[in-house]
């Protein structure tokens, strides 16, 4: 159990975090799904009101930065009319990821959001509780969700329950969470932080936790597959040239947690156009598995600009692991499952691998 004596202040589209470079909003992405319009609407904000650089996270989710005084409630604005911001008073607990190929997995994405929006209770969920929802094959189970459905199966804290269903027991898991910590009289951000906090919740929803499944994250793997091409963002970092032709050939576009990009239905003349951006859909392109997080200047902990030395070493022997980089011991953005980091220590960087 983690003593916490304060509420989380995860960032959302409203309530920013003031980083070293200005304000940084985090917009959340229910399932990764994007459409064509929506991505011209955060390319034109980030241009407009901040760092032209959209961030993908390890959530599946994207982030603007560097937002100048009053940029907030422009921004908000403009998300609100694309579609984006369905609930001011959600938009923080909207921490949703589901399989980034399957289509099945959708109408359930999209009925959680929407029971999730409309109830008066689930606005205390903390900003960094998660839900998974995985079509069965096991990708997204490993990410370490508080509640989630692995098929129709409940899972709480990657503990399988004998309770079947869709969004409705989704909901229901969440309004336990919240019971149960409030029972606790906890401040608790995640369901392991409670006491026996995957048992307890299974009992108010009258049943059992079995054993944790300890599935590893399974990577969507870049490359052309029967659904869709996956093109790996550099750094997750989507640059207005590339947001650009991504709309214009794009109608959907699925941002994974891997910081990669699924675009359905995509002709292979289109994927070339992106290609020419950067945007690969090589399997063997030396970007896969690279992450950093936001280093120098964009935080003042930063001991490096890690971005910049991520670039530089590329390819540098890294080994089959994801490697991830960071400019201090927060370790900020570190992928689940293993890889290695690369910690700035001021002087240089400390490996540390699994």
């Amino acid at each position: 159990m983690h003593g916490r004596d304060a509420p989380d202040r995860c960032p959302g589209a409203v309530q920013v975090h003031a980083a070293a470079d200005g304000g940084l909003a985090r917009v959340r992405l229910p399932g990764g799904l994007l459409t064509a319009a929506q991505l011209r609407v955060l390319r034109s904000a980030a241009l407009d009101l901040g760092d032209p650089v959209l961030e993908l996270t390890s959530r599946g989710n994207i982030q603007v930065r560097a937002l100048r005084p009053g940029a907030p409630a422009m921004l908000a604005r403009r998300l609100h009319e694309a579609g984006l911001l369905p609930s001011e008073a959600h938009e923080r607990v909207r921490n949703i990821i589901a399989s980034p190929l399957s289509t099945a997995v959708r109408p359930v994405v999209a009925a959680f959001d929407a029971l999730l929006c409309s109830s008066s209770t689930l606005v205390d969920l903390p900003g960094r509780f998660l839900v998974t929802i995985d079509d069965g094959r096991g990708d997204v189970t490993g990410l370490g969700g508080d509640v989630g459905l692995l098929g129709d199966r409940l899972l709480l804290g990657g503990r399988p329950t004998a309770l079947r269903g869709g969004a409705e027991l989704l909901i229901r898991a969440c309004e336990a969470f919240l019971d149960e910590r409030a029972a606790q009289g906890s401040q608790a951000w995640r369901l392991g932080e409670l006491t026996d906090g995957p048992a307890r919740v299974a009992a108010r929803l009258g049943t059992d936790a079995g054993r944790s499944l300890e599935l590893p994250p399974q990577p969507t793997p870049v490359g052309v597959c029967a659904s869709a091409v996956v093109v790996v963002v550099p750094l997750g970092l989507l640059t207005p040239a590339q947001s650009e032709v991504l709309a214009d050939v794009a109608g959907e576009i699925i941002v994974t947690p891997w910081r990669t990009l699924a675009v359905h239905r995509l002709p292979m003349a289109e994927a070339e156009r992106l290609a020419a951006v950067g945007l690969s859909s090589d399997p063997a392109s030396p970007w896969i598995g690279v992450t950093a997080c936001a280093g120098r200047p964009g935080c003042a902990k930063a001991l490096a600009d890690v971005r910049a030395d991520a670039r530089e070493s590329l390819g540098a022997g890294a080994g089959t692991l994801p490697v991830h980089w960071v400019g201090c011991e927060r370790r900020c953005g570190a992928p689940k499952g293993r890889h290695v980091e690369m910690i700035a220590t001021g002087s240089g960087y400390r490996r540390v691998a699994p």
